[in-house]
């Protein structure tokens, strides 16, 4: 589980680093903020592998937030444990239903905090991020960092593998250009929405003959991975 990233979201600075020690020993890498709008910005730039999430939250509650990522498209499969002084079942229940993928009382043991936190991973990823993707002869392997095509390596810009690994994870699914520049470049990058077109094309030309046809244009929305006729 080393190398994972937890935004831990908590109005108490004390909390927060007391949690970022914790998971940091264990070895997390650790994204902190006070409120949900904070919270947002890390998730859209650094994507966290998981969210701690205190209940009570100044502006926006941590419920309301949690209910918030759970029906946009982008941050559903995000996992989130909540953190909260309110222990009554009808709370947790709530958390729960809200869409919480596990629910902790204050005040708790960070042994305790690093064992739920591995196990929710654990049942959010039983793929694994890390897995070859493979689709008509075309091979992406995250761990060496290697796309092939029937066997032979083809070479692309950093850019272009992100994007690519982010179409073979997400396939058959129209992303619009503000979409690939969120997930592929993070939120915070500032660029045109037409960057995503230069791209496009590098990556098609680096696919060559055989799986170029793979990206395929939506027009009116974006572009779409898919091994269907358009």
């Amino acid at each position: 589980m080393a190398d994972k990233k937890v935004l831990i979201v908590d109005d108490e600075a004390p909390i927060r680093e007391m949690i970022a020690v914790a998971l940091e020993m264990a070895g997390y890498e650790c994204f902190e903020a006070e409120n949900t709008t904070r919270a947002h910005a890390i998730i859209v730039d650094d994507k966290p592998d998981l969210m701690l999430l205190d209940w009570m939250l100044p502006g926006t509650s941590g419920i309301e937030f949690c209910r918030r990522l759970k029906r946009d498209q982008m941050t559903a499969e995000m996992p989130i444990i909540m953190l909260t002084a309110k222990g009554d079942e009808d709370n947790k229940i709530q958390g729960l239903e809200a869409g919480a993928d596990d629910y902790i009382t204050k005040p708790f043991s960070p042994r305790e905090l690093v064992a739920r936190l591995k196990a929710v991973l654990r049942r959010a990823a039983p793929q694994g991020l890390e897995d070859p993707v493979e689709i008509e002869g075309l091979l992406l392997d995250p761990v060496s960092h290697r796309v092939t095509s029937h066997g032979k390596q083809l070479e692309m810009g950093p850019t272009e593998y992100r994007l690519l690994h982010f179409f073979m994870t997400h396939p058959e699914r129209a992303y619009s250009r503000g979409q690939l520049l969120d997930q592929v470049w993070g939120g915070n990058v500032y660029v045109e929405e037409r960057t995503v077109d230069v791209h496009i094309r590098r990556l098609r030309k680096a696919l060559g003959g055989q799986h170029e046809h793979l990206i395929q244009t939506v027009r009116g929305t974006g572009y779409r991975f898919s091994n269907k006729v358009a």
